[in-house]
């Protein structure tokens, strides 16, 4: 088995139940606004996930804002997509991170940037995703670059994917490619159905993948139930069931009864074979995120 290559992954290694959380990095160039945006967190989550200019839209670089996290003793998860960069940059970003103690890596394919608040912008898209999986696993276990040069030492990384549990069979085939190719951990899109993750984790289950690989769960709380209808329409692969939403309608308090439904389905989750962690998204929803882990860990569920 490889030697743990961060904080997260020794804690994953060690079979602990980990919570991860995500912030989107400020329109700032002053790193006391990320520090104060992500301080309710330190301390509380096992990892924060730094988003690459999500919605194609830009903010302060994924890669200095995890640098300044890791700097300050919060275990960053850098978020590199590679919609922005040819390989050449993704692979002097890969080695720059972890000399500054960035370990823990999420690659994606970043989203179109004619979605973004600068349409015109050319995406680079010179390698896929899983090519720059790949090559951060040749990085690390070869200690060298893809053209055969030498990194003296090599990078530390946990390489993370990105998964959809949606209703189906799950292609486990690719799964496993990913496994292959270098993924140590999958962090999700959002789930609110514990049936369907039971089954999705379960057809994982068997055909194996779980012995070679770390399932953490995404989740997170509702603005509103308005909030919840459009992410339902509007998400991939996301299904908020019409219960979660009648229950948020009918409730005086929105945000209340969104952080109960968060902690009934961490406490479901938990029960599920394969479920490493919970992983809790939401955009500017920091202090909410951290009562969330603090209450899901008090109560032990």
């Amino acid at each position: 088995m490889m030697e743990y290559q961060s904080i997260l992954h020794k804690k994953l290694l060690d079979g602990n139940f980990v919570y991860t959380a995500e912030t989107t990095p400020p329109d700032s160039s002053d790193q006391e606004v990320l520090l104060k945006k992500t301080k309710p967190l330190k301390n509380v989550a096992d990892a924060v996930n730094l988003t690459d200019s999500p919605g194609a839209k830009v903010h302060m670089s994924a890669l200095t804002a995890a640098i300044i996290l890791a700097q300050n003793d919060i275990e960053p998860i850098l978020q590199l997509t590679v919609r922005d960069r040819n390989r050449l940059a993704l692979q002097g970003d890969l080695v720059g991170a972890s000399a500054l103690g960035v370990h823990n890596i999420l690659c994606l394919s970043g989203d179109d940037p004619k979605i973004g608040d600068q349409p015109e912008t050319i995406a680079v898209n010179d390698i896929d995703s899983l090519t720059l999986v790949a090559t951060a696993d040749l990085m690390r276990r070869k200690g060298k670059f893809p053209s055969g040069r030498l990194i003296e030492p090599p990078p530390k990384f946990c390489i993370g994917g990105a998964e959809v549990p949606t209703e189906g069979k799950p292609n486990t085939e690719k799964i496993l490619n990913k496994i292959k190719t270098g993924i140590n951990f999958f962090q999700t899109q959002y789930v609110f159905d514990k049936k369907i993750l039971k089954e999705y984790m379960k057809v994982l289950d068997d055909v194996g993948i779980l012995e070679k690989t770390f399932f953490i769960i995404g989740l997170g709380p509702f603005t509103s139930a308005k909030s919840a209808k459009w992410m339902n329409n509007n998400l991939f692969g996301v299904n908020v069931p019409d219960k979660i939403i009648k229950r948020l309608e009918q409730s005086k308090d929105e945000k209340e009864e969104s952080k109960k439904i968060c902690l009934e389905l961490i406490h479901h989750f938990k029960e599920i074979n394969g479920v490493m962690g919970i992983h809790l998204m939401g955009h500017n929803k920091e202090e909410i995120i951290a009562e969330i882990i603090q209450e899901s860990r008090k109560n032990k569920n």
